[in-house]
């Protein structure tokens, strides 16, 4: 009865209506796995309704995953002289709240010790490097420029650095404040040696100091580099590393790979990588994307597709090619950018290896140099993609080296600003919860255009489909009425 008494307006607003959430869900379920690469729907059962229905639960699965381990980035660059310069023109942050926090907690690691109290100047700069925000850090020091504090400031050479990493506008005038900085970091640097084995605080404040006159050298270099003085920005990286052999944690052998290649002198480069391309090491973009380049560039000027398909890949060729899948399986976000497939962006402080930020760190420096050698990118561009092919699985086994980690993702999207799109390795299938709302969205608004076009057939076939949907209820309830008494039936239907 209830049945013949729907209009077909009814079921125009009821598939329009359907239509329309459904619609909504859609929109919702696609910016959320575009923004956090997962689905709303399948996150919010695997995290809170599993657990109740008995399932596994989520911090038995969060735990299994490895933790990525973030780098700091070797050639990061400088804040005040060229992130900020970048917000200035463009409106936009290039770095993450998470990244410049990492970058605070490594400059306390680094320019802090327990016995900063014994110096006044370090005392005040201790505080400064718990400053989250930059004009904060610098506000904090703005006591040292006062002439009663004009002896703290020429003997603290954290405070020149911070100076010069935050507030230099220009490369050069940064250079000029580092330079202040290396006088009074190498006079802290040779009074703590001599007593470093005088007890344990000594000896941390020595440590404190040698990892500020290292800093200070480095960025000197990199300095140099940047202003065209690259000659003299390699003597200073290779001096630097035969002072503080044992200092490997800046890395200072990729800003010399790369400073290398800028003068093209591959021989050395070569030199470099049979260093430090060793198993016993951990790898980098920098070092396997760089062997392969000294690889390429003995074949890759007279390579050609159709010859090689001809004739096969000679000696040469094949270890070119093997050294571009080495690299590539690596590292599989390099390439892209590298063939110009997706845009650059300034590259964070800190990176996490195999992952997209250090695929934007390397491409950001690198680029210039395959594209300087002819045929390079030709040749990585016909063969990059037949690494996917040794691998089928990488998340489960790699071929030379450990499966891809499943956590890179995650931490990229930390690492680099929102309106950078985050490189995705290997490619994820759409969720399933996205694939069903669309599917119902499609199918509910076809069902509202039929009935708008269509209303008495439509109205008959939805009395149809609903008759045979109620058919086996009804006749539980006529099976019901023939067993039951009548007299208790009638006390039942009038509950």
């Amino acid at each position: 009865m209830f049945l013949n008494t729907l209009t077909p307006k009814f079921y125009v607003a009821l598939t329009g209506t359907s239509s329309l959430i459904s619609g909504l869900i859609l929109i919702f379920e696609w910016w959320y796995f575009r923004k956090y690469g997962t689905s709303f729907i399948e996150q919010v059962s695997v995290s809170h309704l599993r657990p109740l229905l008995g399932g596994v639960d989520s911090n038995s699965n969060r735990q299994s995953v490895s933790e990525c381990k973030v780098w700091r980035n070797p050639l990061n660059l400088f804040r005040g002289a060229e992130y900020n310069r970048y917000t200035w023109v463009t409106g936009r942050e290039p770095l993450t709240y998470y990244d410049m926090n990492l970058s605070a907690q490594d400059h306390q690691t680094f320019f802090t010790c327990d016995s900063d109290h014994l110096r006044p100047a370090d005392a005040i700069m201790q505080k400064a490097w718990r400053e989250r925000n930059p004009q904060a850090r610098i506000s904090a020091i703005d006591i040292l420029s006062l002439p009663l504090s004009l002896s703290l400031s020429l003997s603290c050479a954290t405070a020149y650095i911070l100076l010069a990493e935050e507030e230099a506008t220009t490369i050069m005038e940064a250079e000029r404040l580092f330079k202040q900085a290396l006088k009074a970091g190498e006079s802290c640097y040779r009074r703590s040696q001599q007593l470093q084995h005088h007890g344990t605080q000594y000896e941390a404040q020595h440590r404190r100091d040698t990892n500020v006159l290292v800093y200070i050298k480095r960025r000197l270099a990199m300095c140099s580099r940047k202003l065209g003085r690259t000659r003299e920005a390699v003597k200073m990286m290779r001096d630097l590393m035969k002072e503080f052999p044992l200092l490997s944690m800046f890395n200072i052998h990729e800003n010399l790979l790369e400073s290398l290649l800028e003068l093209q002198n591959y021989a050395d480069v070569q030199a470099v990588l049979a260093k430090y391309d060793d198993i016993s090491l951990p790898k980098s973009a920098t070092i396997c994307y760089t062997a392969a380049l000294l690889k390429a560039r003995a074949v890759s000027d007279k390579f050609s597709p159709e010859a090689a398909s001809r004739r096969g890949l000679s000696t040469a060729e094949m270890n070119a090619v093997e050294a571009i899948h080495r690299a590539v399986e690596f590292n599989p976000h390099v390439p892209k950018y590298l063939l110009e497939m997706k845009s650059l962006i300034l590259p964070p402080e800190h990176i996490l290896k195999r992952g997209d930020s250090e695929a934007i760190a390397y491409a950001f420096f690198h680029l210039q140099h395959w594209k300087r050698v002819e045929g390079a990118l030709n040749l990585l561009h016909c063969t990059w993609e037949g690494t996917f092919r040794m691998i089928p699985y990488p998340l489960e086994k790699g071929h030379l080296f450990y499966p891809y980690p499943i956590c890179t993702e995650t931490a990229d999207r930390e690492l680099l600003p929102m309106f950078h799109e985050v490189s995705v390795y290997p490619k994820k299938e759409l969720p399933f919860f996205i694939l069903f709302t669309a599917g119902l969205c499609s199918f509910t608004a076809m069902l509202a255009l039929l009935t708008h076009q269509f209303p008495e057939l439509m109205g008959v076939f939805a009395k149809a489909f609903l008759s045979t949907l109620f058919a086996p209820l009804n006749f539980i309830m006529e099976k019901v009425e023939s067993i039951l008494p009548s007299s208790l039936w009638h006390q039942l239907t009038r509950i």
